[in-house]
């Protein structure tokens, strides 16, 4: 059993993973900002935890933290402007993982997007430019870190049920994933630390067997 918390716990992908990793035996913390989110997290069997993490600390995130196995983020700020983009996707985050390793917590699950980086692409002009340019500086720094970091890569995301299959690897091309899925593989991540440390993961739907994927480096 781990200890895990889930940042942006009332998100669609972590009210989908929070139930799986309940099932695990795991003992899950759902962070959320808004009081009325607390009983649908705690509706998955998750506890709940209340925090802005927006406006929070790193030393009041680290506080939050101590004593978890894991953290996920999947938390984000859902689009609208550009600085609240990087004041959560970016700024948040990055504090969250400084929080992670100054309070002892070995590992890290970032929730990223396919073609996150440096090089993503995205034009200045483009809605989406100040996302993927929060994304990239977020990623960065959690691969500077001495985390046991994964870096999962979602492609476009649907509502779809979950397949539990999914395809990776050299010459995979952004296409279409379900929420559930994803959760699916936040699941069996936290299930294999010993084969996802240090991992980056870009997915779609596919044919694959997760944990085949997953327990599998």
């Amino acid at each position: 059993m781990s200890r895990v918390i889930l940042i942006g716990g009332h998100g669609k992908v972590a009210l989908l993973a929070a139930p799986l990793l309940v099932s695990d035996g795991h003992d899950v913390t759902s962070v959320v900002r808004n009081p009325d989110h607390v009983a649908d997290v705690e509706a998955t069997g998750a506890s709940a935890a209340l925090l802005d993490v927006e406006h929070a600390t790193t030393e009041q995130i680290a506080d939050l933290v101590r004593g978890s196995d894991v953290v996920v983020w999947s938390a984000g700020a859902g689009g609208g402007s550009p600085e609240r983009t990087y004041a959560v996707d970016r700024d948040a985050a990055i504090r969250s993982m400084d929080a992670a390793a100054q309070a002892g917590v070995g590992r890290y699950v970032m929730v990223s997007y396919f073609g996150a980086g440096p090089d993503h692409g995205v034009p200045e002009d483009n809605g989406f430019y100040a996302y993927a340019e929060a994304k990239a500086a977020a990623d960065e720094h959690l691969q500077g870190t001495d985390l046991a970091w994964t870096i999962l890569r979602p492609s476009g995301l649907t509502t779809d049920a979950a397949t539990g299959h999914i395809e990776t690897g050299a010459g995979v091309e952004a296409g279409k994933v379900s929420r559930d899925n994803v959760a699916h593989v936040i699941r069996a991540v936290v299930e294999h630390p010993d084969t996802t440390a240090r991992r980056i993961l870009p997915f779609n739907d596919g044919f694959q067997p997760i944990d085949d994927i997953v327990a599998n480096a």
